[in-house]
Order: C-alpha cells, then structure tokens, then sequence
C-alpha cells in the first residue's frame, strides 16, 4: 500500500522488465558467442582437411581436363606414380634407349605452355596430351616405340633437342648429391641436411601458435588477427633456420599455403600430406616428395 501511494509499484515492475528484458540479451549474447566460438572451431577443422582437399582437387581437375577436351576422348593410355626402386628402373630403361642421330626427342614443357614444334609434330593430336601434362618432360621417338611423359618433383628450364638418347639428369626426379629439405607447417618446422637419400643433420621446432579459440576473452577477428601474426612470426624463424643450412640446393614441403612463400629462394616446393614431427616427418616428405608421374600414350 505504501509502494503504491509513493509511487514506487509502477518504479518497481519497470525494473522487474528490465531486469528480464536484460536476462534475455545475456541469454542471447551467449548463444551469438557460443556460435563464433563453433564457427571458428569449425573454420579450423575445416583448414587442416584444405590442403588434403586441395591436393585430391587438383588430381580430379586434372583426369576432368584429359576426358573432357574439347568434346574428344583423347586420353593417357596409362598414368601411375612412381617411387623408390620402380622409378629407378623406369628411369634406367629411358637412359637406355639409343637410336641414329636425332631419332629421339626430348623436351622439358612449362606449366601451361603449348607443346614445342618437334613434339607436336611427331606426336599429331596426342601433343594436346603433353599440354595437359604440364609441367613435364616428353619422350618419344621417330619409330613410334617409345612415347612417354614424366611429371618430375623437380621441374627443369624448357629445352626440346633431338639427339641418339634420351636427356634426362636423375636430379629432377631422385635425391641426389646434396640438398636441404624443409618442412614447414603452420606451427611445425624441420630441416635437414641430405646427401642422396641419407639424412647427414635435422633440426627442428615447434612455435605457439594458436589453434583454438576457447569461449570468452577476445573476438573472433582478433583471435584470428593474433593466429596470423603468430604465424607470420613462426614463418620469420623458418627463413632463419633455412638460411643457416650447408646446402646450396632448397626444397620446401608442407601447407600449400606456406610453402609458396619459400618459391623464390628454393629449388621446388610442393605440398605434402605428412603429420609427423622432427625427423620421422622429414624422412617421410622426402618420400612424398621424389614422386615421378609416369603417363604412357
């Protein structure tokens, strides 16, 4: 009865309102928070399976273009990947072949170039092939015995030269001498030191670099601004490590994403799907790495 003759009944159901009122935005500002924290949870679940994916995009893109070339059905006859023993003796048979004076031709072709004269007139339509190949080497000889295309790790400087025997250096395909591999992951470095396939030195790292986003404390955007710094830093550390390597030859493997900031200062670069760590996870990139496609008309 006072409440109500003082006025403050009214005052007092106002603030239960608002006092509710107030409880539902909280409810509702946990819930949003609740569902960045998912989205970014999900963002990064999402990226550790990118590079997989990209890597089986690029092989399904790639067998879409052979079948799929302007209406036709011109295809490899064969494509197999080659590695260790099998791809040394693929190799040793092709530095067999000896024909006459110019009666074999070998080329280099660029990434997304046409395939050179001499090729193309040997091979007729099936040169649309080699352009699907690309980057890649070419053999084949004026007697029809032998067509082939290899997609070295290592890709040479364009050439295309007839001669007595295939052109082909075992570098581009095999370890060989010495080199210095790196791998390099978004929170995870490795280097080592080669000669051939054995493993002379390794060192590696582990940088903290931030993977999950917990409920609370900073927003999404800054979370992701302070990952990418992180990562930026972890890149930085990378470089100087590599820079301190004995070896003049670079290859660097790992995230498709970060390797191509290596492209300018190493040999080749490629991404690889390997999830140890140290030296167990160098000596598995080195085998993912020296992988020779072979296409066969």
């Amino acid at each position: 009865m006072l409440d109500e003759l003082l006025g403050r009944a009214a005052l007092k159901e106002r603030i239960d309102e608002l006092e509710a009122e107030c409880e539902d935005l909280s409810a509702q500002l946990e819930a949003e928070s609740e569902r960045r924290v998912d989205a970014v949870s999900a963002r990064q679940d999402a990226e550790e399976r990118v590079n997989r994916l990209e890597d089986r995009i690029a092989q399904l893109e790639g067998e879409l273009d052979r079948r799929e070339d302007d209406g036709d059905d011109l295809a490899f006859r064969d494509r197999t990947d080659l590695r260790g023993e099998r791809l040394d003796a693929v190799l040793a048979r092709l530095e067999s072949i000896e024909t006459e004076p110019e009666g074999v031709v070998s080329a280099a072709v660029a990434d997304g170039a046409d395939a050179p004269d001499a090729v193309a007139d040997l091979l007729g339509d099936r040169a649309r092939l080699v352009e699907r190949a690309t980057p890649c080497l070419v053999y084949a000889d004026d007697a029809g015995l032998v067509s082939a295309v290899l997609e070295p790790p290592v890709q040479p400087e364009p050439f295309c030269e007839w001669g007595d025997s295939a052109r082909l250096d075992r570098s581009w395909c095999q370890p060989t001498g010495a080199f210095a591999l790196a791998l390099v992951r978004a929170d995870v470095f490795a280097i080592g030191e080669y000669d051939g396939r054995e493993r002379r030195a390794a060192r590696s790292f582990e940088s903290d670099v931030k993977s999950d986003h917990s409920k609370g404390g900073f927003s999404q955007g800054r979370f992701e601004r302070i990952r990418d710094e992180q990562i930026q830093d972890h890149l930085a550390e990378c470089r100087a490590a590599i820079s301190e390597r004995d070896a003049d030859r670079l290859f660097v493997v790992g995230d498709r994403r970060l390797v191509d900031e290596f492209g300018d200062e190493a040999a080749a670069t490629a991404a690889v799907d390997v999830s140890e760590r140290g030296a167990g996870g160098l000596d598995a990139a080195l085998h993912e790495f020296f992988t020779t496609r072979l296409s066969t008309f």
